[in-house]
């Protein structure tokens, strides 16, 4: 079994909480560890589990050029001690991008492949054949999300002090499934969509999890995703600093900075209730802001 230590829950104390009666506390998953943080630990946990109990010596997975899956990965690979595989979203490697080069630091060996190629990595005949391209393989889907997956995030629900509202960043959806699967009904779960047009994951959660089929204290939040995936308005952005100043609580804007700022605008609201216990799932990735210094799109 691959462990690290639990993460600490941090209490966020400010006027506007004080004032609205509201109870918000951070789980500090960005802390498990300095470069295998939040979810992406949290998912890989159970799968390397899973490559160990299929004799599989080598991890192969999918992503994006700034990916903190990818980079997760590749950290995990040079941890223990296996070799690992990206199939990157392309056509060409950018040899200057911080995230790619430290996936190749740890020993990753990279594949770019076209847009059209990416497309098809939930296809089972594209599987089948890079499975026999790479025999020793165990294959991880794009952002780690899978049945094993889940097991890792409802681990983190049980974990859990008891809380009125949980509240977690969404991409694929599978955290949310998995803290779906963890939590107790009596909770109410918060997904906030980072991507645009994000109705669709409401199937693809409930097809993840039987809890989200069958309960009714989930959802999935999808006006929050400040222009979609990967953008951010100065806004959002401005918002991230100045927690990170007033509470030693580091953020990005692409996934745990949305999130949180989603919950102070519902807050402001009015949006909770008086007394409400509120804790935000903080899915580290931090890793990104190198690459959003890369592109400029941040001092």
């Amino acid at each position: 079994m691959y462990t690290f230590f639990e993460s600490p829950i941090q209490t966020v104390n400010h006027p506007l909480l004080t004032a609205r009666k509201i109870h918000l506390s951070i789980k500090r998953d960005d802390l498990i560890h300095p470069q295998i943080s939040g979810n992406k630990w949290r998912k890989l946990k159970f799968n390397l589990d899973a490559m160990k109990q299929q004799r599989k010596s080598e991890l192969l997975t999918f992503g994006g050029a700034f990916s903190n899956h990818i980079h997760a990965t590749a950290t995990a690979g040079k941890l223990f001690g296996f070799k690992t595989h990206g199939i990157i979203r392309g056509p060409e490697l950018d040899e200057a991008n911080p995230t790619l080069n430290y996936a190749k630091q740890c020993g990753m060996s990279l594949h770019p492949v076209n847009r059209i190629t990416y497309r098809s990595r939930h296809d089972q005949t594209y599987l089948a054949k890079l499975q026999k391209q790479f025999p020793n393989a165990y294959i991880l889907p794009e952002g780690g999300t899978n049945a094993a997956a889940l097991l890792g995030c409802k681990e983190l629900a049980q974990s859990l002090p008891s809380c009125d509202v949980l509240v977690c960043p969404t991409g694929s959806g599978g955290t949310l499934a998995g803290l779906i699967e963890g939590m107790p009904e009596h909770t109410q779960l918060l997904g906030v969509a980072v991507l645009k047009q994000a109705h669709y994951l409401i199937e693809e959660i409930k097809q993840l999890s039987n809890k989200a089929m069958l309960q009714q204290n989930w959802q999935l939040l999808c006006d929050f995703h400040d222009g979609g995936y990967g953008k951010f308005s100065d806004t959002l952005w401005q918002f991230c600093q100045t927690f990170t100043k007033q509470h030693a609580i580091p953020l990005e804007p692409i996934y745990s900075g949305k999130m949180l700022y989603a919950v102070w605008q519902l807050i402001e609201q009015g949006y909770f209730s008086e007394g409400t216990r509120i804790i935000a799932v903080h899915t580290g990735g931090l890793q990104g802001l190198d690459g959003l210094k890369y592109r400029r799109l941040i001092n």
